[in-house]
């Protein structure tokens, strides 16, 4: 099935289509909600109102750009939304981390499961802005308009998660030495 047979499928309720779209994106945008939640079953569960919110309104999607790049956006956006029900996206200012001058420079051949559950011991707000900016690319704009904080915060809490991701990159190496 084409990319423009799945959508016009969908567009008719098709529930083949449905299964289709399911199939050629579900593992994929699975590991997007796993990026932002914590655990599994709050992934899934991201994951499953994302395709009700895609069947939905796929009406909506207008050929511009791409179908995955659409179907990302909503998918990220489930993850968020299922986030701040769960855990404080804005941390305050008077958290005590302090910045990093520059990247040891140390080569780290991480496992990507290794890398998603560092990831996932960072505080909410900076797991968000961490995955929206370094792995989805939005700008601090979008991540200040997405989150409904300021760009200042948005710089500020993604240099914290850095800093963050490098101490516990060093402990790691530490510890394996």
């Amino acid at each position: 099935m084409t990319e423009a047979e799945l959508i016009a499928g969908c567009q008719k309720a098709d529930g083949k289509a449905q299964k289709h779209l399911y199939e050629r994106f579900a593992s994929q945008m699975y590991g997007v909600c796993l990026r932002y939640l914590k655990n599994q079953m709050d992934a899934e569960e991201a994951l499953l109102n994302g395709f009700m919110k895609i069947y939905q309104h796929i009406d909506r999607f207008e050929g511009k750009g791409s179908f995955e790049g659409w179907v990302r956006r909503i998918m990220v956006n489930e993850a968020l939304a299922f986030l701040r029900k769960k855990e404080p996206l804005h941390l305050a200012i008077e958290d005590t981390y302090t910045q990093v001058a520059s990247p040891t420079g140390a080569d780290h051949d991480m496992a990507e499961g290794e890398l998603l559950e560092l990831l996932r011991t960072l505080p909410a707000g900076y797991r968000a802005v961490f995955n929206l900016y370094a792995i989805e690319g939005y700008a601090h704009k979008e991540i200040a308009d997405m989150l409904g904080i300021t760009e200042g915060t948005s710089k500020s809490q993604l240099s914290k998660a850095r800093t963050m991701l490098q101490r516990r990159l060093e402990g790691l190496e530490a510890v394996a030495s």
